[in-house]
């Protein structure tokens, strides 16, 4: 591939992103949606999460696939705080800490 054939994709998926989201946002914007949508929407940051978290945990590209107990141990930390303490934020920030504090650790 060229640089040439690589921007044209990068642009073109970018477009393409683009007018996906305008679908929903621009010509549904300015109307109520039905009570079942919305219903089902509020489900979406609770499966977009694990869908990104899960991968880089249990197969760390950092240890070349190979379950890694730093990251075990951050994940479990953040589920339980998003558990306990019913906090998005809470979640992130004490699972990355628990992570940069087994890393160093762990080495």
């Amino acid at each position: 591939m060229t640089d040439l054939d690589i921007w044209l994709t990068v642009i073109m998926l970018g477009i393409g992103t683009y007018i996906i989201r305008y679908s929903f946002i621009g010509f549904v914007g300015d109307r109520e949606l039905p009570e079942w949508l919305t219903r089902h929407l509020r489900y979406v940051p609770a499966a977009v999460m694990p869908g990104l978290i899960a991968p880089l945990t249990v197969w760390p590209e950092a240890t070349g696939g190979d379950p890694d107990p730093a990251r075990l141990i951050a994940a479990t930390t953040a589920l339980l705080i998003g558990g306990i303490f019913r906090s998005v934020l809470g979640a992130i920030f004490g699972g990355m800490g628990m992570l940069y504090l087994m890393l160093y650790l762990l080495g």
